[in-house]
C-alpha cells in the first residue's frame, strides 16, 4: 500500500447474504466508477479473492448479477462466500494491475490464480561494495545490490556460477574490502582472483570485470567474447603478452561453453517464450530464456486456482506473477495465445525493461517449434509433479479425487465399472463390462455378455438386461458393488440402468451416463448435464473408461458375428453337419483361413472329398471375412 499516492482512498462495504436483492444492489451502488483493486473477504474476514478493475462499480456489481459467470463453478462458490468487499482506488489501470499482482503474491487468496510451493527461489546477487561479490541469496533487499533470477533449477544455477568463477577472477571471500588486515589467499596463487585485498587491481577495473561476469550470467556470451577479444588485442599491441595470453585462454574457454549451448533461433535478439500446461486446478508455466539466439535457461513454476479460468486469464496471471520478481525483462515475450489485459501488461513491462516490450504469439518458424517443445515440457513437468505427489502421500490418484469432487460423491470412486452395448441393427447384440481400479484398467475383472431375447435394435432394453444380469450375479455371490457405474449413453440408457438396479432393490448405487456427441455427463434425476470442466482429469478418466468399454464390446461383437457368419455359410452346404463344421473349424482355425483354402487343402481334411470340397469353396466365396 505504501506505493500509493496520498490521493488514493481505501474503503469497504459488507455484503450480508441474508439481505434482499434490492438492498444488496444499493450497497453495490456506492462503489466508485474509478480504476482500482477490490478484495473480497469471507465471514471470518479472510481474503478469498483479489481483482482489479477499470471501473470498480461495474466490475464488482457484475459478480452479483444472474448468470454472471455462465456456470463457472469456482466463481459461483466465491460469490456465495463473500461477506465483505474492500476496495482501493488507483490512478490508472496499470497501477491497479501492479497492485493486484503484489497483493495476490502476498496473500495467496483461495480463488485467485497463484504460484504454488510457498518457498523462496534463489537469486544470484551482485553486492554493492567497492569490490563486489557474486553470491547466492534467497532474500530480496533494497541494499543497492543487483539481483539476477529467480532460479527454479538450483543445480543449474550453481553450475553456471561455478563456471563464471573459472572464467572471471571474481573474489569468493566474504571480507569487507578494502581491509589492510586481509592478505592474499590461494585463489590468487591459482589464478582465480586478481588480489583486490592488497590493491593489486583497482576498484574501477574490478567493477569492469564484474560487468563482464554479469553479462555472462545473463546470457550475453557473444558480447563478452567481443570485449575479451578487444582486450587481448590491445594487450598484445602494448606488448603485455602475459595479459594477452590470459585473455586468450579465457576467450577459448568462453567460446567452448558458448558452442555447447544449443542455437535455438537465427534471431540474435533477447526474448522469452512462455508455455503453459494445465490439468484440473493446477497448471505449469515454463519460461524458455533465449539470449542472443541461444537457450540459456528454463524456469518453471506451478500455479493453482486455474480450474474454471479461461486460457487467456491463466496466461495473463502467469506473465504478471513471473515478471513481478524477474530481474530481467526482454523486449519480446512470446506466448501460446491471447493474454487478458495485454496492453496494460505491456505498459508495465515497458517501464520495467526501460523500453518497448511486445507480447506476441508465434505463428511459424523456429519460435513456433520452440513453443511446441516448451508446452511438451510443461505437460511432462505437471505429470511428474502429480505422480510424485501421489507416490509420496500414497493417496487416491488425482483423477479419482477429481471424479469424486466433480460428481459430488460421498467416497472416492476407486473401482469404476463401465458398460457398453454393441450390435448391428439389433443383430448379434453383446455387452461389455470393463473395470478401472484407481484410474487404471483391471483386465481380470473385465466381463462380456451375449444379449438374448430382444428383437431389433433396442439399446435401452439391452442395457436393462446386462445391468440386471451383472448386479444380480454380484448380489447372489456377495461381491462388492463398484464405487461408480458408468453407462455409455445419454439419459435413455441411464434411465434403463437405474430401472434395472431398482428392480433388484438396489437404490444407493452411484451411476452416471456419458453421452458421446458432446461428452456430456448425466446423473439420475437431473435433466441437464453436469458442469464438468473440459480440462478436468475426471472427464479424461470417464472418456478412457467409455473408450475401453466400447473397444471391448466391439471386439467381442466381431468375434460373435464372425462365428455366426462362418456357421451360417457352412450350414447351407448339403453334407456339412455339426460334426464336420467343428472339424473344419478345428483344422483351419479361422474363417479367413478356411475361405482362403484351396480344393487340395479342403480334400486333406478327413471326410471331405472332391465333390464336397468344391461345394464348400463355392459356398464360401461370398462369405464375409472379419
Amino acid at each position: 500500500m505504501d506505493s500509493l499516492s496520498p490521493g488514493h482512498i481505501s474503503s469497504f462495504f459488507k455484503v450480508d447474504r441474508r439481505r434482499a436483492q434490492t438492498e444488496l444492489r444499493e450497497a453495490l451502488d456506492h462503489l466508485p466508477r474509478a480504476p482500482g483493486v477490490y478484495l473480497m473477504r469471507d465471514s471470518g474476514g479472510k481474503i478469498i479473492y483479489i481483482g482489479k478493475a477499470k471501473s470498480l462499480r461495474n466490475r464488482v456489481r457484475s459478480y452479483f448479477t444472474p448468470r454472471a459467470f455462465d456456470g463457472r463453478g469456482q466463481f459461483m462458490a466465491l460469490v456465495s462466500n463473500v461477506r465483505e468487499v474492500e476496495y482501493i482506488v488507483t490512478d490508472s489501470d496499470r497501477e491497479a494491475l501492479i497492485l493486484e499482482s503484489n497483493l495476490v503474491k502476498e496473500h495467496k487468496p483461495r480463488y485467485n490464480i497463484t504460484l504454488k510451493d510457498d518457498k523462496k527461489y534463489p537469486y544470484i546477487k551482485v553486492t554493492a561494495e567497492p569490490f563486489p561479490r557474486i553470491i547466492i541469496t534467497r532474500d530480496l533487499e533494497k541494499d543497492g545490490g543487483q539481483y539476477l533470477g529467480p532460479y527454479t533449477n538450483v543445480k543449474a544455477m550453481r553450475n553456471v556460477l561455478n563456471l563464471m568463477h573459472k572464467l572471471f577472477r571474481v573474489r569468493s571471500c566474504d571480507y569487507a574490502l578494502p581491509n589492510k588486515n586481509v592478505r592474499l589467499c590461494i585463489d590468487y596463487e591459482i589464478g582465480r582472483c586478481d588480489g583486490p585485498c592488497e590493491d593489486l587491481i583497482s576498484s574501477a577495473n574490478y567493477k569492469k570485470l564484474i560487468g563482464e561476469a554479469v553479462m555472462f550470467l545473463t546470457g550475453r556470451r557473444t558480447r563478452v567474447a567481443r570485449i575479451m577479444r578487444e582486450e587481448m588485442e590491445r594487450a598484445s599491441e602494448e606488448l603485455r603478452f602475459e595479459e594477452a595470453a590470459i585473455f586468450r585462454d579465457r576467450l577459448d574457454a568462453l567460446e567452448r561453453v558458448t558452442n555447447r549451448q544449443k542455437m535455438m533461433s537465427q534471431d540474435q535478439s533477447d526474448w522469452d517464450l512462455i508455455a503453459i500446461a494445465r490439468e484440473d486446478d493446477e497448471a505449469c508455466g515454463v519460461v524458455m530464456e533465449i539470449r542472443e539466439g541461444r537457450l540459456i535457461g528454463r524456469q518453471h513454476y506451478f500455479v493453482g486456482g486455474v480450474l474454471d479460468a479461461p486460457e487467456s486469464e491463466v496466461r495473463s496471471s502467469f506473465v504478471r506473477l513471473f515478471y513481478l520478481t524477474a530481474s530481467f525483462v526482454p523486449r519480446e515475450v512470446y506466448v501460446s495465445g491471447s493474454v487478458d489485459d495485454q496492453e496494460t501488461i505491456q505498459e508495465w513491462l515497458d517501464e520495467r525493461a526501460g523500453g518497448t516490450v511486445t507480447i506476441k504469439v508465434p505463428q511459424r518458424g523456429d519460435k513456433a517449434q520452440l513453443m511446441k517443445m516448451a508446452q511438451s515440457n510443461a505437460g511432462l513437468l505437471l505429470t511428474e509433479r502429480r505422480l510424485k505427489r501421489e507416490n509420496r502421500k500414497q493417496q487416491v490418484p488425482a483423477s479419482v479425487s477429481s471424479l469424486q469432487r466433480d460428481l459430488r460423491l460421498e467416497s472416492a470412486p476407486r473401482r469404476v465399472e463401465a458398460m457398453d452395448i454393441s450390435n448391428i441393427q439389433g443383430r448379434d447384440p453383446v455387452a461389455s463390462v470393463v473395470c478401472f481400479v484407481d484410474g487404471r484398467p483391471s483386465k481380470k475383472n473385465y466381463r462380456h455378455y451375449k444379449i438374448t431375447g430382444i428383437e431389433g435394435p433396442n439399446d435401452f432394453a439391452m442395457m436393462h438386461q446386462v445391468v440386471t444380469r451383472r448386479f444380480r450375479r454380484l448380489k447372489e455371490e456377495g461381491q462388492p458393488f463398484p464405487d461408480l457405474l458408468l453407462i455409455d449413453g445419454g439419459k435413455g440408457q441411464l434411465s434403463s440402468a437405474v430401472s434395472a438396479l431398482r428392480s433388484l432393490g438396489i437404490e444407493d448405487q452411484p451411476v452416471i451416463g456419458l453421452a458421446k456427441r458432446l461428452e456430456e455427463v448425466f446423473v439420475p434425476g437431473v435433466s441437464e448435464p453436469q458442469n464438468i470442466p473440459k480440462v478436468s482429469s475426471s472427464l479424461k478418466l470417464l472418456q478412457a473408461l467409455r473408450d475401453e468399454s466400447h473397444r471391448f464390446a466391439v471386439s467381442f461383437h466381431r468375434q460373435v458375428r464372425k462365428k455366426r457368419t462362418l456357421h451360417s455359410a457352412l450350414e447351407d452346404i448339403e453334407g456339412v453337419g455339426l460334426a464336420r463344421r467343428k472339424l473344419l473349424l478345428r483344422h483351419f482355425g479361422s474363417m479367413k483361413r478356411l475361405r482362403e483354402a484351396s480344393l487340395e487343402d479342403l480334400q486333406a481334411v478327413v471326410g471331405v472329398g472332391p465333390k464336397l470340397a468344391a461345394q464348400i469353396v463355392r459356398a464360401l466365396e461370398g462369405a464375409p471375412v472379419e
